[in-house]
């Protein structure tokens, strides 16, 4: 299972990845892995309560997600500032189903604070 999920990002037990990007690692794009897409089915509705600039609370909920099973909450994996949000879920959730490792992205946040999650390895573990 671990080889299907992607290394060059890490992850929290809450199913979210978090992968360092922009210049010298200054943001942090967060998604949800594929394991939490498969658990949750076809995703009907993204609802990202947040907007650039609006400060995010590690573990706190920044969303929720909502698919033909079930409503999950998104939680923050790190402490930091909203830089971007993925607009083009508003009019297309299916892109998490599609690609959730690429266009179905989240957030981009600005951490304020260095966090532990899990690399690949780890994460496969617990699922």
């Amino acid at each position: 299972m671990s080889d299907q999920i992607p290394a060059d990002r890490n992850y929290t037990k809450d199913h979210e990845w978090a992968q360092t990007t922009g210049p010298g690692g200054a943001v942090t794009r967060v998604g949800i892995t594929a394991h939490a897409v498969e658990q949750l089915g076809d995703i009907t509705l993204v609802t990202l309560d947040v907007k650039p600039g609006d400060l995010v609370t590690a573990g706190k909920v920044f969303g929720v997600i909502e698919s033909v099973k079930t409503l999950s909450d998104l939680y923050a994996p790190m402490a930091g500032k909203i830089v971007a949000v993925n607009e083009s879920l508003q009019n297309a959730p299916e892109l998490v189903n599609e690609d959730c490792y690429g266009k179905g992205w989240m957030i981009d946040i600005e951490p304020t604070e260095s966090v532990q999650l899990m690399d690949a390895a780890d994460y496969g573990n617990i699922i």
